[in-house]
């Protein structure tokens, strides 16, 4: 039984979202995959990467011959094959793309921002991008000072002695 349109388009929807999807699809060329099997979806990166792995670790095939069925370098497959091991299947995930913190807006600056605002409540926070471009040298966006003066906002200002 193969799955509706909607119901494809759906998955896709929700291995994106997931960041879960193979960016590369066409590349899997395992019969498996390319068959008429709807269990196996080229399109889901985990389960591709999964079964590769499992291919070489459980049915002894080789590592650069099943990499390329799957659309992987050999170098790939070994960084995935650690990932699981380390990891098991979320560590087949990709890492999520961008910055993982406020890495301009240290504790440091912030403190600059609200020493700034403590002395001129009016500053907007466009007023705020210029003063950090003058004084500290940072390229900002408006809406990144926004989120950190709420995110110490919420936790609180750290107490100073």
């Amino acid at each position: 039984m193969k799955p509706s349109d909607s119901a494809a388009a759906e998955k896709l929807a929700a291995l994106r979202r997931h960041h879960a999807r193979n960016p590369r699809p066409q590349a899997v060329r395992d019969p498996a995959f390319v068959g008429e099997n709807p269990f196996f979806d080229p399109h889901d990166l985990v389960q591709v990467k999964y079964e590769m792995l499992r291919r070489v670790g459980e049915e002894g095939e080789r590592v650069s011959a099943t990499s390329a069925a799957f659309g992987f370098s050999r170098p790939s497959f070994y960084q995935a094959q650690r990932a699981f091991q380390e990891a098991g299947l979320p560590g087949l995930l990709p890492e999520r793309p961008g910055p993982r913190r406020a890495h301009k807006l240290s504790e440091a600056v912030v403190d600059f921002l609200e020493e700034a605002l403590a002395e001129e409540p009016s500053l907007s926070s466009a007023a705020l991008v210029h003063l950090l471009e003058e004084k500290l040298g940072l390229s900002v966006h408006p809406r990144s000072i926004e989120r950190a003066l709420e995110r110490r906002r919420k936790k609180g200002a750290p107490k100073r002695g």
